[in-house]
């Protein structure tokens, strides 16, 4: 009886051994399924080339054994799914599948603050966008009021009475701080955006690509630049001095060279502390590119030009041996160079274009400068400030454009909800979307700051323009015309070229920033004349 009545328990205890190894067999089948639906680690990078998928964006995604790519709309992976990684992305290329990229990553029902959202974690409201830009927007003010104040004083030195080209050169040595720092702030800034820069050896890499990068293109630059304002200084008056041909290339060319390798440090550790600090490089490193740019520009342009015509008579060798070597010698070695940098490899091959053509259009600004210059001497000090300050606005939104485009689709490829590149201009400026309040705070921002940049300038009694309620207010309905026109034409501009394959990290600020100089130069002059017009013929305004 013994023995029956232990059957129960012995039966009982296998019953319930076998019920704690069905618990755990289900336990460890929860186990694995939990794992394969774990999301892929969000710094794994994709890269998409002509016949693979590979990594770079910060979406999650994994890669098939047989190449095909599965994806959850939440980011999930499915089941049976290996990972391996690709070649190493270029300059600023995203990796999405052709598919994904038309859907945008966004769904149907996607707006422009569910984009915004999606991509960054939260939303940037006018208050934030105000608070990052405001600062670096009046330093780089300031810079610009500095550059006037300079030009105003050099105007009256003799080389520049002697060479009355160098006023051309003013515009277009300008504008190439924008077509280059502000391109190269541009491309950092959506590197850094994207987590390229994330590890220390690929930041080196990015610094010494873009280092070499911007010297062999400040030579060619520079170059072009002293060629057009030469043949437009010839062209009027049919004279033409060897000697100053010489002096306005190497003077250009020293300018550019020195301007550019201080501006391309200062931008690289500028957009790399950002990033540490939180803040989005795309608003502060842009307008700092401008704020000591116009100035150091000024300066080297006025104190190398007045130097190297005082060394035409003890050595005149010393211009056309700068010319020689430069371009000769160091541009093929620079570019060569940037060739062997994943990171400017592709400028080197495709970035002339927009640069040289910049170049052409702010030398018909030169030109208009130097026209007015002559009639107007009140004009110089203003110059700098309203070209400076559009410059700086529009190619913050620019740059912001970029990055929100690079993050979602590649060049060539439109995201499905994308805005519409021929928008309307109320809903460009009025529109609920992020890049639609980032206007209206950047047009906001015109008149206070042209207003607190005349003060700085008739506190310290620069320039020769008595600064009335009728200058003021003709001057400032100048500078909106100027920003309202950029931020609309940056908006087209930006989408136009992204739909026809272009960066326009690369292809957008270098127009924008050109058109910005010849539109600010001419409604400056037109601002100048219209005073002229209505009686203020004061020896402060003019003649």
């Amino acid at each position: 009886m013994a023995d029956m009545d232990s059957l129960p328990t012995r039966s009982s205890a296998r019953l319930r051994q076998r019920r704690q190894r069905a618990a755990a067999g289900d336990s460890d089948v929860t186990d694995k399924k939990e794992h394969l639906k774990s999301p892929v680690p969000k710094m794994m990078e994709v890269n998409i080339h002509d016949d693979n998928i590979d990594v770079t964006s910060p979406h999650h995604r994994l890669l098939h054994e047989d190449g095909e790519q599965q994806r959850t709309s939440d980011g999930e992976a499915n089941g049976g799914t290996s990972i391996r990684t690709a070649p190493e992305p270029s300059d600023t290329e995203t990796v999405l599948n052709e598919q994904e990229l038309k859907k945008g990553l966004l769904g149907k029902d996607s707006d422009d603050d569910l984009h915004e959202k999606k991509l960054t974690g939260k939303e940037e409201t006018e208050f934030t966008i105000l608070l990052q830009v405001l600062l670096p927007y009046i330093i780089a003010g300031f810079g610009t009021v500095a550059a006037g104040m300079v030009l105003d004083i050099v105007q009256h030195w003799s080389v520049f009475h002697k060479v009355p080209e160098l006023f051309i050169l003013v515009p277009p040595l300008l504008g190439l701080k924008g077509n280059l720092g502000m391109t190269l702030a541009s491309r950092l800034s959506t590197q850094v955006n994207l987590g390229y820069l994330d590890e220390v050896k690929e930041q080196w890499k990015s610094i010494g690509g873009n280092t070499v990068l911007t010297q062999g293109q400040s030579i060619v630059t520079a170059f072009v630049a002293s060629v057009l304002a030469v043949a437009m200084g010839w062209v009027p008056e049919g004279k033409f001095n060897i000697n100053h041909v010489m002096l306005m290339g190497a003077s250009s060319i020293l300018t550019n060279c020195l301007a550019s390798l201080f501006l391309g440090i200062l931008m690289m550790l500028v957009v790399l502390y950002s990033r540490k600090l939180n803040i989005n490089p795309d608003n502060i490193a842009t307008p700092l590119s401008a704020s000591l740019g116009d100035l150091v520009t000024i300066v080297l342009l006025a104190t190398s030009s007045s130097w190297l015509y005082d060394q035409i008579e003890l050595n005149p060798w010393l211009s056309p041996a700068i010319v020689l070597v430069s371009v000769i010698v160091l541009t093929p070695m620079w570019l060569i160079l940037a060739t062997k940098y994943k990171y400017t490899r592709d400028v080197v091959y495709h970035g002339w274009t927009p640069v040289i053509c910049a170049v052409a259009i702010s030398s018909v600004g030169g030109l208009i400068l130097d026209y007015a210059v002559t009639h107007f001497h009140g004009l110089a000090v203003f110059q700098p400030v309203i070209n400076g300050v559009g410059g700086n606005l529009v190619a913050v939104q620019a740059s912001r454009l970029a990055t929100s485009l690079h993050r979602v689709s590649k060049p060539g490829i439109m995201p499905e909800n994308a805005p519409r590149a021929c928008a309307n201009p109320c809903t460009a400026f009025c529109g609920k979307g992020p890049h639609s309040r980032t206007a209206r705070v950047l047009l906001g921002l015109v008149v206070p700051g042209h207003l607190l940049f005349m003060c700085a300038i008739a506190l310290v009694g620069a320039g020769h323009t008595t600064i009335t309620a009728r200058f003021t207010a003709v001057y400032l309905l100048a500078a909106v015309i100027q920003v309202i026109v950029l931020l609309y034409l940056a908006n087209w501009m930006v989408h136009f070229m992204w739909k026809s394959g272009d960066d326009p990290d690369n292809f957008a600020i270098p127009y924008l920033t050109a058109v910005g100089d010849f539109l600010g130069t001419a409604l400056l002059a037109l601002a100048f004349q219209t005073l002229h017009w209505m009686g203020d013929k004061d020896g402060d305004v003019g003649e």
